[in-house]
């Protein structure tokens, strides 16, 4: 069996995996992630028992207990480059054997949870909504570097939306859909849409500054697509990589977006802290009481 190289797969001094800071068994089977390394608080104040707390660069870890239910909620920061290192080293904490270096016999999957904030390109949206991503559409590069592959409506999605953008250079777009059992669970009664995940903040979602877009009617572009019911819905900075890595990795991903703006009507929430906290609410009462 491959051993895999001390640079393909860094760890600490102490065991842990490089960036996250991580020992096996750190985390649990159910993992939130969060943005903002402020946001884990806000997650983890709704545990019974917290058993474990580490940090490292934006990278904030917190285990727990919320009855029998053990829980971890991580930040990964901002955008598919930071995913790619927290879904990958998630990964290699539950399937790799740090000791020989080899991958497990027995792979784990993990269920991942998403709780962000989003912006609506559609006007009929409302603000402070909590929407789930049926799909993550990824604009940026990250699955350039990854085997994988798209099937049934992933598929047809994708080339539709390719054709819609055929006079843009240099977008090369990949969509996942959400894990359905993650999707019926967490999104029961929610609002669904198709979130595009952006490589930026500002032009790559259509913000304009002082910098000039090179794609001026990007909001109007992306929230005129069609496909069948299908449309897109919102945009924001991590969907799409963690629905692909899970695909890829074998792990169970779903995305709750608490939408913060409306891109169209130019307008943003009077109290956001209100509605990622609802969402948090949201989704905790539902990983603890399934059956509500």
């Amino acid at each position: 069996m491959k051993i895999i190289s001390k640079t393909d797969l860094i760890t600490n001094n102490d065991g842990s995996v490089y960036h996250l800071n991580l020992l096996p068994g750190d985390i649990a089977n159910t993992i939130i992630t969060v943005g903002d390394p402020d946001r884990v608080n806000d997650v983890s104040r709704h545990f019974d028992h917290i058993e474990l707390r580490k940090g490292k660069r934006e990278f904030i870890t917190h285990t727990g207990f919320i009855g029998s239910k053990r829980l971890t909620v991580i930040s990964t920061g901002i955008g598919t480059d930071n995913i790619d290192i927290v879904m990958n080293e998630l990964d290699a904490l539950v399937n790799i054997d740090f000791d020989s270096r080899q991958v497990r016999n027995s792979l784990k999957s993990l269920d991942i949870i998403r709780i962000g904030t989003s912006g609506a390109i559609q006007d009929d949206i409302p603000m402070d909504t909590i929407m789930v991503s049926e799909f993550g559409l990824g604009m940026d590069a990250l699955m350039n570097y990854y085997v994988h592959s798209a099937a049934g409506d992933e598929r047809q999605l994708l080339d539709s939306f390719k054709s819609h953008l055929h006079h843009l250079q240099g977008i090369s777009p990949y969509i996942t859909a959400a894990d359905k059992t993650l999707l019926d669970l967490i999104g029961k009664g929610l609002q669904k849409g198709i979130t595009i995940t952006a490589p930026g903040f500002y032009a790559p979602q259509g913000r304009e500054v002082r910098a000039k877009n090179a794609v001026p009617n990007l909001i109007t572009l992306l929230s005129s697509f069609r496909l069948g019911n299908y449309r897109l819905t919102n945009l924001e900075m991590e969907t799409a990589g963690i629905y692909a890595l899970a695909r890829v990795l074998g792990h169970r991903a779903v995305s709750v977006n608490a939408i913060l703006a409306s891109r169209s009507g130019f307008e943003f929430s009077s109290d956001p802290a209100k509605v990622v906290n609802n969402a948090i609410e949201l989704v905790i009462s539902r990983l603890v009481n399934p059956q509500n």
